[in-house]
This record gives C-alpha cells, sequence and structure tokens, in this order.
C-alpha cells in the first residue's frame, strides 16, 4: 500500500519510537528519529521486559499482548543463537494468605487457552531449574510455557542498525525535543539543541514524559507513573533460565550469565530529592539481591553489577495509548505499560496508521482521546 505521507519525525529512541521508525523505513517512508541522549537511555533501559500475557486485563489487551508475543516469536526464529531473546516460560507464586489468587489465576488463564500448568511445589524441577522450592508457597505456583524475556537495549541496537541501513537518520544527544504544531497539526519536531526537522507526522515516543508534553499542546493523558528501580547482577552459575514473579522479587536472566531484578517494595524505597534526582539506598539493593537468592536453587550470593533507576511509565487506567491526537491531526503517541510485551506489535500498528491514514482495529480502545473525552 502507497504511504501517504513522505517524510514522519519520531521523537524518543525507546523501543516504541525504534520500533515504529525501523517499520516506517521498511515502507519506505524517509524517518528521523530524535532522542535526547543515547539511545534506550529511557525506560525502555531498565525494564525486567518479561514477554507475557498471564493475569487478569482486558480481552482487547490481551489479544494486544498475544499478537506482540507472536511478533517476537517471529524474531526469535530469525535469531536462534540471541542470548537476549529467549522462551523458556515463566514461573509466579503468591504470598501465602488469604490473598493467594493463583488458583483462580490458573483458571482464568486457562480459560483464555493461555498456556498454563498449576504446579505443587514438588512438581516444579521437572518443568523448569534452578528454583528453590522450599520458597513456594502451599497454595503451588502456575509456570507459563509460552512466557519469555528480552533484554530491550540489545534489541534497540539491532533495530537502530537496520534502520540506519534503510536510510534512516538518527539523530542522538540532540537534548528535550517538542512536536511543531501551525495551523492547528504538527509539521515536524524542534530540539533543545536548535534542530528542527519539518515532517508530515510526528510521534511522540519518550516514555513517562508523553502525558506532560501533550499537556503542552492541550491535550490529556492520565498518568500513574511511578519510580521503577531495576537491579543487575554480575554473572552467576545458577541455571535459572525462566522468568520468576514472586511475592518478593521477580527476576530474569540476562545476558552472559547475569540477572535482573526488581519488585514493588523496592520501588517504593526510593527516595525521591527535591531536585527530582533520585537516591536508592544501599539497604534496598542489599535486600533485593537477597531475596532474590531465597528463591534460586542452592541460594547463590548475588553480587551487585548496576541498577537503574527513573519513572516506569504507566497510564492512568493502566491500559495502552497509541495513536493519533484527534484535536491535532499528524500528532501521534505511544505511551503505555508493558514496553516489551507491545514493543513490536505497537511499532508495526502506529507505522501503519502513521502510513496509510486509516485507524487499525486493534488500537481501537487504546485511543489518547478517551482522556480528553473524560474531561469534558
Amino acid at each position: 500500500m502507497k504511504s501517504k505521507v513522505s517524510n514522519v519525525v519520531v521523537i524518543g529512541a525507546g523501543i516504541f519510537g525504534v520500533s515504529t521508525a525501523v517499520q516506517l523505513a521498511r515502507r519506505g517512508v524517509a524517518t528521523v528519529l530524535v532522542n535526547d541522549g543515547p539511545v534506550a537511555n529511557g525506560a525502555s533501559g531498565r525494564s525486567l521486559s518479561w514477554l507475557n500475557s498471564s493475569r487478569w486485563r482486558s480481552d482487547a489487551y490481551h489479544r494486544l499482548r498475544m499478537a506482540g508475543i507472536d511478533r517476537y516469536r517471529t524474531l526469535a526464529h530469525r535469531h536462534p543463537d540471541a542470548d537476549w531473546l529467549r522462551f523458556d516460560g515463566g514461573l509466579t507464586w503468591d504470598a501465602d494468605g488469604d490473598g493467594n489468587r493463583i488458583e483462580a489465576a490458573y483458571r482464568h488463564e486457562v480459560s483464555l487457552a493461555y498456556d498454563a500448568q498449576h504446579l505443587a511445589a514438588g512438581q516444579v524441577p521437572a518443568v523448569t531449574s534452578g528454583v528453590d522450592v522450599a520458597a513456594i508457597t502451599p497454595q503451588g505456583a502456575i509456570f507459563n510455557p509460552g512466557e519469555g524475556w528480552v533484554d530491550l537495549p540489545s534489541l534497540i541496537r539491532l533495530l537502530v542498525e537496520e534502520f540506519q541501513e534503510r536510510g534512516g537518520w538518527l539523530v542522538t544527544e540532540a537534548g528535550a525535543a517538542r512536536a511543531v504544531i501551525e495551523g492547528g497539526r504538527a509539521v515536524g519536531a524542534a530540539t533543545a539543541r536548535g534542530g528542527e526537522f519539518r515532517a508530515d507526522a510526528v510521534l511522540l515516543a519518550t516514555g513517562p514524559s508523553v502525558p506532560q508534553m501533550v499537556a503542552e499542546a492541550g491535550q490529556r493523558i492520565d498518568d500513574s507513573t511511578p519510580v521503577s528501580l531495576l537491579v543487575t547482577t554480575k554473572p552467576v552459575g545458577a541455571p535459572l533460565k525462566a522468568v520468576l514473579n514472586t511475592p518478593r522479587v521477580a527476576i530474569r536472566p540476562a545476558p552472559g550469565g547475569a540477572f535482573t531484578l526488581d519488585s514493588a517494595w523496592s520501588e517504593e524505597e526510593v527516595e525521591i530529592r527535591p531536585d527530582g534526582s533520585y537516591r536508592v539506598k544501599q539497604e534496598t539493593v542489599d535486600g533485593l539481591l537477597a531475596e532474590a537468592s531465597k528463591v534460586l536453587e542452592g541460594n547463590p550470593t548475588l553480587e551487585l553489577d548496576r541498577f537503574g533507576v527513573g519513572r516506569k511509565p504507566i497510564p492512568g487506567d493502566g491500559d495502552p495509548v497509541f495513536g493519533e491526537l484527534q484535536a491535532i491531526p499528524g500528532y501521534f503517541v505511544a505511551f503505555s505499560h508493558s514496553g516489551a510485551t507491545l514493543g513490536l506489535i505497537a511499532g508495526e500498528l502506529l507505522a501503519f496508521e502513521i502510513a496509510t491514514g486509516e485507524r487499525h482495529p486493534m488500537l481501537a480502545p487504546f485511543r489518547p482521546e478517551r482522556f480528553r473525552a473524560v474531561a469534558q
């Protein structure tokens, strides 16, 4: 299908921005990808990046996530030896107590034909390795064989390489950028360092900054963005392959034999200073490493390699926000949690909409105007 636009500017080189830019380049659309610093320097660089559609969400969101996982399977087939994309399953259990919903979650997942196995602790070693089964609560665990993980910085580097090979223009270290609006429509982007790029359409994919940036254009996207903390260990000889989602820590393997860790409680301990910077206490990091050790077979000593801290984009109602701002033609946005799971499919569908001028039905429930309508 012939594109209805000849050039596009994408602001933000996280997974949504890079994925969309590549898809536009594949369609032959001249595309400029602008980032304030190096690529993957925002939320995409500190994401657990668990590829899943487990537990409860709307049917539309579940379908979109499953399409996202499908695109990763295609990518995995093309890169069978990649150490940054694996489908070795996911294992999850809840805390012991009245709030334990493992049985209900299992029944829900089965009702959707989402591949799930409800296992007692003693059954876990037969399906996945590296777990200290003594940590699993009496209600058991769910193993989802079809789940996986991706290292987003590695994927972004791969996509940027293709983008540039296809003639895309990457501009990094540009400082803050904004959409330029003239005559009521988006006509390009301007950067803090003086660069200006004219275009037929603009995609804003700046992660947690999206709501404030569209607010400056008089538009509304509700925002529930919290602080995130992702800890990466030094390489350790532990046999864990699945992603673990447990009451006190989530763990996934990482390239080179390391692990990445996060949790809700450790994020809540991050201190936000008056100037907007963050302070992460040593005891928080040590506590997260200790919690991870408790659920790994042999309880290995885990050492800190690095951590990343910053805002994690989550829309106010929890659902993704994708598509054109109805009030400003040519101004598209991408703002969502689950950036890893949705990364490839979101780029594909946004590029379709930008290039063709058509609205894709899978994005219908996730339009930005749902917030504008609430405000009226």
